[in-house]
């Protein structure tokens, strides 16, 4: 992570915004006349103070064990829709999460169903519940200020990439679940192997 993306990390964070709020409340003091002697100690001091008290943006640990029975996967997946939303994600993401887990929750137990598939329903585990919880983490432990208002990669914010991502899984998940209901051998093949590709071990660094 270069110097430039660390500061507007730090430019965008929770403990910079309200520090200078409260720096701002210094100064607005200033000029009402309300203060007068050690103005700049007190200024500084209000900054000081916002920057510390000011909550943590950590990153929160939504990992989900990629060797779970397939009835302990819907719940955890769940589990992980419900506490983006408590982060406040935009509703297009929470749209895009609860189809996706739709999509899952319906394909694993059809592919383990099908004796001599040539797709590998680990690919789905690790994608969705490996893959997707790790997008997710990334995402979530940035300043929402920076997430939605930044350019990054391709001059699109956070946001907008995480958008875009969630979107692609979304469609590529709705293909299979229509291939494996047609039992469509090639076309799993195809989209398995795109999953493979494009999902597993993706580069994260424009989120980081």
């Amino acid at each position: 992570m270069g110097f430039r993306h660390r500061f507007y990390l730090f430019l965008y964070g929770p403990a910079n915004i309200l520090g200078c709020f409260l720096g701002l409340l210094g100064l607005g003091l200033f000029f009402a006349g309300l203060i007068k002697a050690y103005w700049i100690g007190i200024v500084t001091g209000l900054y000081a103070i916002g920057y510390i008290v000011a909550p943590a943006n950590r990153r929160l640990d939504l990992k989900i064990d990629v060797q779970l029975e397939l009835a302990d996967i819907q719940e955890a997946l769940e589990t992980l829709v419900k506490t983006v939303r408590k982060k406040k994600a935009s509703q297009e993401v929470i749209t895009l999460l609860g189809s996706i887990k739709e999509s899952i929750v319906e394909i694993l137990p059809r592919l383990a169903k099908q004796v001599g598939t040539p797709y590998d329903a680990h690919v789905i585990r690790q994608t969705a519940l490996q893959y997707l919880p790790d997008m997710l983490e990334t995402y979530l432990a940035l300043p929402p200020a920076f997430a939605r208002l930044h350019p990054l990669k391709d001059n699109k914010t956070a946001a907008q990439i995480l958008t875009e991502q969630l979107q692609l899984l979304d469609e590529e998940m709705k293909k299979l679940v229509v291939d494996i209901v047609k039992n469509d051998t090639e076309a799993l093949i195809i989209h398995g192997n795109f999953l493979r590709e494009k999902f597993q071990g993706a580069d994260k660094a424009w989120l980081s």
